[in-house]
């Protein structure tokens, strides 16, 4: 048995589970960090994931017919992650403004829509672990640092909009995801093109997740940070390739 994957995946469940500890991102302007772990964050999905599913497309090709009318357009998944993550956006800030009362949370049911739609996308981190297109410990220990600076992203906006809900109940459900995610990928494995398919589909919900908490004015984010972060992690990218 490969045990680095399980250590991964126990290692990013901490980073849920502590990123609250992390009191310097609480500021205004946006703490640097975050935009240089967003930049890392896109800077993997551009150079890693996407370039996998041109890679997955003759599998893709050779499937069933129930993804078969995708075998051009694998990357209308990208496209599909991206407008689901945002829609769990908008329907959570939504929620916020109907609570004006109980500090602009989002209602309970906007909550658990919202965490378990992460729950799936953290499981889907885990089990990408265990099966993976490049071989070799350090593409490994390279995507697991992404995914940790990820969730550090991640994190920080989910404890935004939930408050003291999140670290209650939240942090907990996402840490056991990725873990959850890892033993499937241990018992099983998932066909290579429904793989190609998650791919695509997590490459668009990281790109959301991500540019959703630069882009707003009142963030304040670092541009350079963000820059700095994505190209420097494209050089160590490329370097190693």
């Amino acid at each position: 048995m490969d045990w680095m994957p399980l250590i991964l995946a126990l290692v990013l469940a901490v980073v849920h589970l502590s990123a609250r500890r992390m009191v310097f991102l609480e500021s205004i302007p946006r703490s640097k960090f975050l935009s240089i772990a967003g930049g890392v964050s896109v800077a993997y999905v551009f150079i890693h994931i996407l370039p996998e599913l041109k890679e997955h497309q003759e599998s893709i090709e050779e499937s069933a017919q129930v993804v078969a009318f995708l075998e051009h357009h694998a990357y209308l998944l990208a496209m599909l992650g991206l407008i689901i993550f945002y829609g769990l956006e908008k329907a959570v800030q939504d929620s916020k403004k109907q609570n004006p009362d109980v500090g602009n949370k989002p209602k309970k049911s906007a909550f658990w829509l919202h965490i378990s739609s992460f729950f799936i996308y953290n499981g889907l981190i885990g089990y990408l672990l265990v099966h993976r297109e490049e071989a070799g410990l350090w593409n490994l220990l390279l995507y697991g640092f992404a995914m940790a600076l990820h969730f550090i992203v991640v994190d920080f906006g989910l404890r935004e909009h939930h408050k003291g809900r999140y670290d209650r109940e939240g942090r907990w459900v996402l840490a056991s995801a990725i873990v959850v995610g890892w033993a499937i990928g241990f018992m099983t494995e998932i066909p290579e093109a429904v793989l190609a398919l998650l791919f695509a589909f997590l490459s668009g919900s990281i790109i959301l997740n991500v540019l959703k908490e630069e882009i707003p004015q009142e963030r304040q984010s670092s541009f350079w940070a963000f820059a700095i972060g994505g190209i420097g992690y494209v050089i160590l990218l490329l370097s190693v390739g």
